[in-house]
């Protein structure tokens, strides 16, 4: 056996014994009336007026630490709001409890009552009038100095991460204010925060691979939403002038540091409204958020301060392929100097269908998120993307190969796209058409028609824009982390070899 087997078998021979002698385990009677940070309120507040018998507090947490000497010991607990010390006497606690508290390890659930006092060494610390088992731990915890460190096992058992690591709990507590914070954004400007079908018979709203399902009693396949665009559309058509939604895409790609198959995303539509208007309001959402979530609009991200206080800058893409690709201008219109100057530079523009199949939009989009975007560390707008790599987007006024759109990058990371729509449903229509022609080709990731949708807007959409942010990204930004996987409570993995032994 090896040394973790070795444990578990005497933690279960101690579980046994506590049985045999007729104590319950994994009781659910224990009264919780407070937390470590009321202890933590109350010490602040009034000091002086504690004492050992008054206030008494009753808590209950997992015990992360214990030091016995004889008759007494230190432990130290945690709940949901901080870590406190406890000291444990036999003559305070009785006979029964202080034998019970001896068969106790770190990891296993106690129930504490008591008053405060000071150590020697000056630590508020409870000095325990009761102590009872909440629930026992079998496997061990860790060690101490050696925690959970290697990212595979962290991902995989990310319950025992959350437990050894504070800075992984900081981690999701942040997460979760994000997601507040914009939510509480958008309801102060009257949006209303609806939910789309997940499942859905035409997958549509992006350009990626779905999941396909199939569902029984209606007998038909499904999909599992690669976006929800076209239906909070449909309800802009249906006059709900401002909806958001705040919820799971899925896309069948590849899972890297910036890719997970599921994902957050939150959607907005707002008629009467303009890209530039979205990235104005993108602007100052980020900038509330970032205020309210880490303190300052000023954040740091691998080592890079981002200033998202400063008005953020606006580039043409054709522009930013010049100035940051370094692209030569006369190459950005004629496709096959344009191979060629992919080939050059080693990019492989497409694994899906040949190169020279490939349309002169996709070229320009592959150098640019190669050449360009891991160069955008502040805060950049990107606008006017080709009709033919925006097909849900309205053209633009001034030059119809271009569209009204917006993708929003923040330290070499993508993190919106946002446009004008298109409420024009036979240019919709001819749109879809084209992408059709493109998926006969071979490009898996092309939109797919549907027709309800464009007989929706023949009923008119008001003119109105929208965009989409990736909730992860904006994640590991706001958190300082260099992976989405740190952002994610459970992301998916390959399968674990030997995955149904448990040891």
């Amino acid at each position: 056996m090896n040394k973790t087997s070795d444990i578990v078998e005497q933690r279960r021979k101690k579980l046994e014994d506590l049985k045999n002698k007729n104590i319950n385990i994994f009781p659910n009677d224990f009264i919780v009336t407070n937390t470590v940070k009321d202890v933590v309120n109350t010490i602040e507040k009034a000091p002086d007026s504690i004492t050992e018998n008054d206030p008494v507090f009753v808590l209950a947490g997992r015990m992360m630490a214990i030091n016995r000497f004889g008759k007494t010991a230190f432990v130290r607990f945690r709940d949901r709001t901080g870590q406190l010390q406890a000291y444990i006497r036999k003559d305070r606690v009785g006979d029964e409890a202080f034998s019970l508290f001896k068969q106790l390890d770190i990891g296993d659930f106690i129930g504490i009552k008591g008053g405060m006092f000071k150590t020697k060494t000056g630590e508020w610390t409870l000095l325990a009038n009761e102590i009872k088992l909440v629930c026992k731990a079998i496997r061990p915890l860790p060690e101490k100095f050696h925690g959970l460190k290697d990212p595979e096992k962290r991902y995989r058992r990310r319950y025992i991460d959350l437990i050894m690591n504070s800075n992984v709990r900081d981690i999701f507590v942040k997460r979760s204010k994000i997601v507040r914070e914009i939510r509480t954004f958008f309801l102060k400007r009257d949006f209303l925060e609806v939910e789309t079908p997940m499942m859905q018979p035409i997958p549509g709203g992006a350009e990626a691979t779905p999941f396909k399902t199939h569902h029984n009693a209606l007998g038909m396949d499904l999909f599992l939403r690669i976006a929800p665009e076209l239906y909070l559309k449909r309800l802009v058509i249906g006059g709900f002038e401002r909806v958001f939604e705040l919820n799971r895409n899925f896309r069948n790609e590849g899972v890297s540091t910036r890719h997970n198959p599921e994902f957050t995303m939150l959607e907005f539509y707002q008629a009467y409204a303009t890209y530039s208007d979205l990235m104005d309001l993108t602007e100052e959402m980020l900038r509330v958020v970032a205020i309210n979530v880490t303190g300052s609009a000023v954040i740091t991200y691998q080592g890079n301060s981002i200033d998202l206080g400063r008005k953020w800058r606006r580039m043409p893409l054709l522009t930013a392929m010049e100035e940051i690709g370094g692209i030569d201008p006369g190459l950005l219109d004629d496709r096959e100097k344009l191979l060629d100057f992919a080939s050059s530079k080693s990019i492989n523009i497409t694994q899906k269908t040949g190169a020279r199949t490939a349309r002169l939009g996709k070229i320009i989009a592959k150098l640019f998120d190669i050449l360009v975007e891991p160069k955008l560390i502040q805060p950049t707008y990107i606008t006017g993307y080709p009709v033919e790599i925006s097909p849900l987007s309205r053209k633009s006024d001034n030059d119809p190969t271009l569209t009204d759109r917006f993708e929003l990058f923040i330290a070499g990371h993508e993190i919106a796209n946002g446009f004008s729509e298109l409420n024009d449903p036979d240019d919709q229509k001819e749109r879809f058409l084209q992408q059709a022609a493109d998926r006969e080709a071979g490009d898996e990731e092309a939109h797919y028609m549907d027709e309800d949708y464009i007989k929706a807007l023949e009923y008119g959409m008001p003119p109105a824009a929208g965009e989409g942010i990736g909730i992860d990204r904006l994640a590991m930004i706001f958190t300082d982390s260099a992976s989405i996987r740190e952002v994610i409570l459970f992301p998916h993995m390959k399968r674990e070899k030997n995955s149904a032994t448990i040891i």
